[in-house]
């Protein structure tokens, strides 16, 4: 039950979401001419998603 909790905890939700943003965010930057600017827009995207107030 305690497992559960730490489980559905904001911090953790939001984590859980923007970690894979933020990799798949690293393995677009690679590409030549518009892969920073990718990068940039999806980082953005999470930091977004970090503020929710869950």
């Amino acid at each position: 039950m305690y497992a559960a909790a730490l489980f559905l905890q904001g911090c953790f939700l939001t984590k859980a979401v923007t970690v894979p943003m933020r990799v798949g965010g690293a393995v677009l930057s690679v590409v030549p001419v518009v892969g920073d600017a990718l990068d940039e827009g999806i980082d953005t995207a999470a930091d977004a998603v970090d503020e929710v107030p869950i």
